[in-house]
């Protein structure tokens, strides 16, 4: 990805949640990339946490690379504003050119669409498939039911510890800032 800048994919939901703390942290992730010079690429909808993420990165200047399948466009009203629009056929399409064209993946809170994205990319890592660091923002604990579902598979024998290696569980927005760098993304 020569010339284009670091590229961070952000998976979360298409709905605020219930925790207006859910909503802060996705405009301070839109922000903190927009201020890095980040290119933020997403589920291009303007609806929920997704919007959130999207203006706030615009809001402070960022690139913005949005992909969305066609028949999301009015139920997640696709955002044409942005600085790269691309439309896909399927759900699978836009996953793959959304991983694809990012460094680093990562998960804020969301709902089955976001856990669909978020197993894709650490099976896909498991796989070989890519080597990128998958991060997990988990505002006010949002996803410690999820950690502890992942630590009872391990336990329970249907996967390797080292499935949890492949992502870093982080508290807040600014935490995320420390540890998400350039140097840190695979291929």
């Amino acid at each position: 990805m020569a010339g284009i800048p670091f590229s961070v994919c952000v998976y979360c939901g298409s709905r605020d949640g219930a925790d207006p703390a859910y909503a802060k942290a996705a405009e301070d992730v839109g922000t903190m990339l927009a201020a890095k010079g980040w290119r933020l690429v997403y589920g291009a909808g303007d609806v929920g946490l997704m919007g959130r993420v999207a203006r706030a990165a615009q809001a402070g200047g960022g690139n913005t690379f949005g992909v969305i399948p066609q028949h999301l466009m009015d139920w997640e009203v696709g955002k044409t504003d942005l600085t790269t629009f691309i439309v896909t056929e399927t759900m699978h399409e836009r996953k793959k050119v959304m991983l694809m064209n990012a460094n680093a993946v990562v998960v804020l809170p969301g709902g089955a669409g976001s856990l669909d994205e978020l197993f894709e990319a650490l099976t896909w890592r498991q796989l070989g498939l890519h080597s990128k660091p998958v991060f997990l923002l988990n505002t006010n604990g949002y996803w410690n039911a999820l950690l502890a579902l992942m630590d009872q598979i391990i336990d329970q024998g249907f996967a390797d510890a080292a499935l949890l290696d492949y992502m870093t569980v982080v508290d807040n927005v600014e935490e995320l800032e420390t540890v998400l760098k350039p140097n840190t993304a695979g291929a």
